[in-house]
């Protein structure tokens, strides 16, 4: 089937709006993935998770699909959350929360002992597209260096990002627009090497 939709393998919704700005140039339909699929993450990588959810949803609805599986590693928790950020807690105000104590609470300790404390993160994202029959045709990762924060910055974004800050930009991920986030996220970094690869794609199938 020729590649002309492309639904994206995810369930939340401003993974699938920054999707669709980010494909907003390629001539493609861009639909979320059916409500009800559940597509259960058992991989231990965001390369893994990604493969998963790209086929399981190409399979399901006949059509090609993108899957990203992306996530906040922080050095002081031995890169916790990573594949289970989604799963730290309930909601992203919990999950924030829950992320903050913990590593607050490894920075206060090392103050009392005079040591340095490392608050070094990095947001991954993984990217998958399977093709309908469900096999995985184009698979890139994005990274993007930051530190965490001690208290929440910003009101935009979703996730974490109000205690992820980029020291190249000055600001948290929060505080971003949607043209500088999407330019130096981890997700805008990963695109950023799919795209070619799927105008490639787009570019064999009308020659």
């Amino acid at each position: 089937m020729a590649l002309s939709t492309l639904v994206i393998a995810s369930g939340n919704a401003g993974k699938i709006r920054e999707f669709g700005q980010l494909l907003g140039d390629l001539a493609l339909e861009i639909r979320p993935m059916p409500e009800g699929l559940e597509v259960e993450e058992t991989g231990s990588t965001f390369a893994e998770n990604a493969r998963l959810k790209a086929v399981a949803v190409a399979q399901a609805t006949g059509c090609w699909a993108l899957a990203d599986d992306s996530g906040l590693s922080v050095a002081a928790l031995g890169g916790a959350p990573g594949v289970q950020s989604a799963r730290y807690a309930n909601t992203d105000a919990a999950r924030i929360a829950r992320l903050l104590q913990e590593v607050n609470a490894i920075h206060r300790a090392a103050q009392e002992r005079g040591e340095p404390h490392d608050r070094s993160a990095c947001f991954t994202a993984a990217l998958a597209v399977a093709d309908p029959r469900g096999a995985v045709v184009l698979e890139v990762e994005g990274i993007c260096p930051g530190e965490i924060l001690e208290t929440p910055r910003g009101s935009g974004g979703f996730g974490y990002d109000p205690i992820f800050f980029v020291p190249e930009a000055g600001l948290s991920f929060a505080e971003m627009d949607k043209a500088t986030k999407g330019r130096i996220g981890h997700r805008g970094r990963a695109f950023s090497l799919l795209e070619p690869q799927l105008k490639a794609l787009l570019t064999q199938q009308t020659a």
